[in-house]
């Protein structure tokens, strides 16, 4: 969904707000007062572009009839919680979120929380030297139609029998080698049992 303006955001939260309160939409006048605007070109301006962003509808020609649609909880969805084996266990609730600003195209990414000391490592970040804590959150980019995965890129993969587990990839021929971290729960499985769920890109950490 295309960003709001600060403008378009401050009449946007407004008739959210009004609209809850009052159980019915403002009139073009009152959204005038609270944005404090002497002309109602500009709030059919702002409210045009709402509704252009996806914002909000209405009935035309009649008034009082604007709905603010149901937006997207900004953020990257956490889908689940992995423990230090590297097992995901899904949430069901998939309106548990991660605020990260700087990633716009939310879409892309999803996230899964530590549960416990993970296993997975500095390979995540080669600049990075430090583990993942209990709570901190994994990043994971999913790919492309038209991207592969790289030897030696930590994977969320979906592999039969095991569930979703992270491990780092390595494919030879029609062998896929997950390799754990602490060796003991690495694994050597035909590569058609491999679904591959995302790249993971980083951490966030829970300070």
């Amino acid at each position: 969904m295309e960003p709001l303006t600060p403008a378009q955001k401050e009449l946007y939260d407004w008739l959210v707000q009004f609209i809850n309160q009052n159980h019915y939409s403002p009139s073009i006048r009152e959204m005038m007062r609270a944005m404090a605007l002497r002309s109602p070109a500009p709030v059919q301006a702002r409210l045009e572009r709402l509704r252009n962003k996806g914002y909000v509808t209405w009935i035309d020609g009649k008034a009082r009839t604007i709905k603010p649609l149901q937006v997207k909880k900004p953020g990257l969805v956490i889908k689940g919680s992995i423990a230090a084996g590297g097992l995901v266990e899904p949430f069901t609730d998939e309106q548990t979120t991660l605020e990260l600003p700087h990633i716009h195209d939310s879409d892309s990414y999803y996230a899964l929380r530590i549960q416990g000391d993970s296993l997975v490592e500095s390979a995540i970040s080669k600049r990075s030297a430090s583990r993942c804590a209990h709570e901190d959150t994994v990043i994971i980019r999913r790919l492309t139609p038209e991207e592969t995965v790289r030897n030696g890129e930590i994977v969320a993969v979906k592999v039969e029998g095991y569930g979703v587990i992270i491990r780092q990839y390595t494919l030879d021929f029609s062998e896929v080698t997950l390799t754990s971290f602490d060796k003991e729960n690495s694994l050597k499985v035909p590569r058609t049992t491999v679904e591959i769920q995302g790249v993971v890109v980083g951490i966030w950490r829970n300070n």
